[in-house]
């Protein structure tokens, strides 16, 4: 298990306002669409699947975009994106239950909720399709364990995208039962990323695993370089989301969703 007293700040700070929050009420039941076929669906039409993510800032960003979270979403299906990130956090990042609630309802793609879940209770905030635990934040005495919320997940209907960025983390994600990893290339004690940590770990998952390579995707040639390393899909956020300027969300998923294109060409 990792040792908890090396993470970033920002990272504590993240995790103090998480166990503070409670859950939605009600139990949530969801009818989920299926992640796979759509990342299938991307893959006859020619792309490698894109997870574009709404996320109005966070602390690794200088800068924030306040435009319509509806209509950002709306604008990166329309770029190919075959399934959708949406930020629930809401004191570090600006989201909230209630934009993944409009973005779900608005698009016809599978939406994941990007959040940091400790306890059963939080997972019935809101209705999404995809929820993500993070393996790092699990197990500790003041969380459930990992096992035990992918099952209550699941149990819901939701399926379960289980975040790790060590060989360590992904044998007890595996351990756990997860089927759907996402590799984070960013390191959460110093909040440095290295595209090398997917190209470390994936090696190790079975291939039966659908591996999803998270952060520090900036271009096509990232993406290039992830999709050679067993990357089935990549999470993309800030590269997308441009939030130094108001770039064009839709330009900027298509231009990876070619790249990716392309590297399915090339392989």
């Amino acid at each position: 298990m990792d040792d908890r007293t090396d993470l970033a700040p920002a990272v504590e700070s993240i995790l103090a306002a998480a166990r503070e929050r409670t859950g939605g009420g009600d139990r949530v039941a969801v009818d989920a669409r299926s992640l796979a076929d759509a990342f299938e669906a991307a893959r006859a039409a020619g792309r490698v699947p894109v997870v574009a993510e709404v996320k109005p800032t966070s602390p690794t960003t200088d800068g924030e975009r306040t435009d319509d979270p509806v209509a950002l979403a709306e604008a990166m299906v329309d770029g190919g994106a075959a399934a959708l990130s949406v930020l629930t956090e809401p004191a570090h990042f600006g989201g909230s239950p209630e934009t993944l609630r409009a973005v779900r309802e608005a698009v016809d793609v599978p939406v994941l909720r990007k959040d940091f879940v400790l306890h059963e209770a939080q997972l019935d905030a809101v209705a999404a399709d995809v929820v993500l635990l993070i393996a790092r934040f699990l197990d500790e005495p003041e969380t459930d364990d990992l096992a035990t919320l992918l099952a209550a997940a699941r149990a819901r209907g939701f399926q379960v995208l289980v975040e790790v960025h060590t060989e360590a983390e992904l044998q007890r994600a595996l351990d756990a039962g997860a089927s759907l990893i996402g590799v984070n290339n960013r390191d959460l004690a110093k909040l440095e990323v290295d595209l090398g940590t997917f190209e470390r770990v994936a090696p190790a998952a079975p291939e039966s695993v659908t591996l999803i390579a998270e952060s520090g995707v900036a271009g096509t040639e990232d993406v290039r370089r992830m999709r050679a390393a067993g990357a089935d899909a990549l999470l993309v956020g800030s590269a997308i989301m441009d939030h130094d300027g108001d770039g064009d969300v839709r330009a900027n998923t298509r231009r990876l969703a070619t790249a990716t294109a392309d590297a399915e060409t090339q392989s």
